[in-house]
């Protein structure tokens, strides 16, 4: 039976309808891109306000195109964070809201979870896989060895790659969101005309970094302004180069470690909004090739944030039995590893 996903963690407003064959009954987003376009970046206050005014409608129409009632519905399941934390109790609040009214299980996810877990459902991904999640507030490499169970085996130490591509843009003057406008750029730019640091690549860790790319950048852009736009789509093209070499890299030492733990396991899975890119998707193809793996990369929709995801964890917790009460709290930090939250440590 289908379960209702409400997705509402930074400036997307969506919800959706997935039932549990994985069968994509309703995908609806509001993107709030023109709201915070005039302030290169999201406002979390008008982000909050914006779900508030428009969740309402999203769930409706996600519902009318599922052709469904709400009677209909397995159970409402609702992102609780990691996230904006107004935008997170908007979406988490509705959700409770509606599976009280309708006396339905209710599934608070983990957004990490919903990238996690959309591969079993674009890819039938089988577990365990290793998991390469790369986002505007995420970049970690986990071990996926079922619902709810995640290890952790690299994660950034300072910023999130998807910050990191923002930052750029905003130095070059390209726009927000930055990732799209950076890789567009990129296209037509000399990947080799500026000499940019490749941060922990070669240590013994799989911790990402990108701080120090980032000013790299900063500085290349000052010594060589003003920019032509020639040469400012060889810095965007040369800043791309430089993270997908290190990913390449980070990836490639978790992939071996991987290996050595599951012997007969190959399966790599790249999720989270700069999944989307596809300049990145290629190197990564072909290291995952390079270490005997397979590429597993849901749709460029189901990467940045959406409630497919969310609606697909919401199917497969309740398949395993596994709801939450309506004291589920909203949180604005969660991380997906259980040895990681013990700590304390970030999402």
């Amino acid at each position: 039976m289908p379960v209702l996903g409400i997705e509402t963690s930074c400036d997307e407003t969506a919800a959706a309808v997935v039932d549990g064959d994985g069968n994509i009954l309703s995908d609806i987003v509001l993107s709030q891109l023109d709201d915070h376009r005039p302030y290169g970046g999201v406002v979390p206050e008008i982000a909050a306000r914006a779900h508030v005014e428009h969740l309402d409608t999203i769930i409706t129409r996600a519902m009318n195109d599922a052709g469904l009632g709400y009677t209909d519905l397995n159970g409402i399941a609702a992102t609780a964070g990691p996230g904006l934390i107004g935008g997170v109790m908007v979406g988490l609040m509705t959700g409770k809201a509606i599976a009280a009214a309708q006396r339905k299980p209710f599934v608070a996810v983990n957004h990490l979870e919903g990238h996690a877990l959309t591969a079993r459902l674009t890819h039938q991904a089988a577990f365990p896989y290793l998991l390469l999640l790369i986002s505007g507030g995420h970049c970690q490499l986990l071990e996926v060895a079922g619902v709810g169970a995640y290890r952790r085996i690299g994660t950034t130490i300072d910023d999130a790659v998807g910050e990191a591509f923002d930052k750029t843009a905003k130095l070059l003057g390209l726009g927000f969101p930055g990732g799209p406008a950076v890789e567009a750029a990129a296209a037509h730019g000399d990947p080799t005309a500026f000499a940019l640091p490749r941060p922990l690549a070669g240590t013994e860790t799989c911790d990402f970094s990108f701080s120090g790319l980032k000013t790299a950048v900063l500085h290349a852009v000052r010594d060589a302004a003003p920019l032509t736009d020639a040469r400012r789509a060889d810095m965007a093209a040369s800043f791309q180069a430089a993270v997908a070499d290190v990913l390449v890299d980070r990836t490639g030492r978790a992939m071996k470690q991987f290996a050595g733990c599951h012997p007969n396991v190959r399966s790599l899975v790249v999720a989270g909004g700069v999944a989307a890119n596809q300049a990145l998707r290629a190197r990564l193809d072909l290291a995952a090739a390079a270490h005997d793996f397979t590429l597993l990369v849901p749709p460029p929709r189901l990467c940045t944030d959406n409630a497919v995801m969310i609606a697909w964890a919401g199917v497969e917790r309740l398949r395993l039995g596994l709801t939450d009460n309506f004291a589920a709290p909203p949180r604005a930090r969660w991380p997906l590893d259980a040895a990681a939250a013990a700590t304390g440590a970030k999402a």
